[in-house]
């Protein structure tokens, strides 16, 4: 039975569902570029991954609304596409086998949370590692932005150094993220989206990018529509990228849906209402992404800009995915302003590097959560946030927490403090690091 949507009782209006569900769009609708660029360097098909990542959203976030009666919009995780193209693709893995890991970990998720299960594995992983993942990743998602533009670049002698600055797409690239930051200090809602419009804007008065029109039809789905090679994944080889998917969507959705319930005032007694529900939602959303073609999709956090505009039920997640498809026909317009620039032998994203490093920016944030005065708590975390951007590997560092934690809880004699879940990844990760 769907939950009631009872305005009046939630304390919105049907007019601030709708500003809400906008703002939210608004704030999350970077994602719609910047997911087909990043699966793009795995050879996956632009358009398809538009297509896809427009409709999966959409879906996904239609049936938060349906089955949760929440205002938490979900899209493509950020991170979690930087693991499948970097962590998986670029180490020889074909991409419809990195999506066919991605859909079991979407089917196990699934399981556990119809079997009430998923909530406890939660508790299996100490808060400090918890909030550690999610810095790492923060890290890892900024550096790809100043690669993408051009502020840092490869070294022979000191691996990275500065970029060449001076040149004009470099410069563009820089201001956008000055002007981002600026929006985001002073609050404005939509600031990704104004950023992106603006630097697009520049780049082509500047000769940066070519529009060739701003509507058009929706390209084809048909290249990753189903092309995900499940058989492949089901190779003992490939455990551990099924693994690290079901972690990292594990522990963000959890974040993330209490996060933005407290905000919006939802929570009682501590403790989030049809909280099976949501998961039910968020695991959906994660298997029929993949069958269209794009990687893990999760709850968003951007949706606490609509809940701030008085979201509070599931009419504003209604409008998010009405958004998400109209975007279907603005094509053109993400084509063009995803294109790279070359600028010497770099290529560079003016447009899609300043949401990069501010997403990278929030997500280290969760760093300040970690108890900083315990040994055991806080250098397992710190090797944990350091071997992602040094390792550029999300696999690595939470692999590195993890052989940490026991292993400073085992010399402080803590190891009850260690769940049999914990044990077993770290086991895993052993076998893997030593066997190379």
């Amino acid at each position: 039975m769907w939950p009631r949507i009872d305005l009046r009782r939630r304390g919105t209006t049907l007019s601030r569902e709708v500003v809400a569900g906008a703002t939210t769009f608004a704030t999350m609708s970077y994602i719609v570029a910047v997911q087909p660029t990043v699966l793009s360097e795995a050879g996956m098909d632009f358009g398809a991954v538009l297509v896809a990542t427009c409709v999966g959203s959409a879906i996904a976030t239609l049936l938060m609304a349906v089955l949760a009666n929440y205002p938490i919009a979900l899209a493509p995780a950020m991170g979690h596409n930087f693991y499948f193209v970097f962590g998986l693709c670029a180490a020889g893995i074909p991409w419809a086998v990195a999506l066919g890991a991605n859909f079991l970990a979407g089917v196990l998720f699934l399981l556990l949370t119809l079997v009430g299960i998923r909530e406890r594995i939660v508790d299996a992983l100490p808060s400090s590692l918890q909030h550690a993942i999610g810095a790492g990743i923060g890290l890892l998602v900024a550096f790809v932005g100043l690669q993408w533009g051009g502020i840092v670049q490869p070294h022979p002698s000191t691996l990275v150094t500065l970029g060449p600055v001076r040149e004009g797409p470099v410069l563009l690239a820089l201001a956008g993220i000055a002007f981002l930051f600026g929006l985001q200090a002073l609050r404005v809602r939509g600031a990704v989206l104004w950023t992106m419009a603006t630097v697009a804007s520049a780049g082509t008065l500047l000769g940066y990018f070519r529009f060739e029109g701003f509507l058009a039809p929706p390209p084809s789905l048909r290249p990753t529509f189903l092309a995900l090679d499940v058989r492949g994944a089901l190779d003992p080889r490939f455990l551990e990228p099924v693994f690290v998917f079901f972690l990292l969507a594990l522990f963000d959705t959890v974040g993330t849906l209490v996060g933005v319930a407290s905000r919006a005032g939802l929570l009682v007694d501590g403790r989030l209402p049809r909280a099976r529900r949501a998961l039910l939602a968020d695991s959906l959303g994660i298997v029929q992404g993949t069958l269209l073609g794009t990687s893990t999709i999760t709850c968003y956090v951007e949706s606490a800009a609509g809940v701030a505009e008085g979201g509070r039920t599931g009419v504003a997640n209604v409008v998010t995915a009405l958004l998400f498809f109209s975007a279907l026909f603005l094509y053109p317009v993400v084509q063009a302003v995803s294109r790279p620039v070359p600028v010497g032998g770099l290529s560079v994203y003016p447009v899609l590097a300043p949401p990069l490093v501010l997403v990278g920016a929030y997500m280290l944030a969760s760093a300040a959560r970690i108890d900083w005065n315990d040994a055991v708590e806080a250098l397992p975390a710190f090797a944990c946030v350091v071997t992602m951007p040094f390792t550029f590997s999300i696999a690595d560092g939470i692999g590195a927490g993890i052989l940490a934690r026991v292993i400073l809880s085992a010399l402080t004699r803590r190891t009850r403090e260690l769940h049999p879940f914990l044990l077993l990844a770290a086991a895993l990760f052993l076998v893997r690091f030593l066997s190379g």
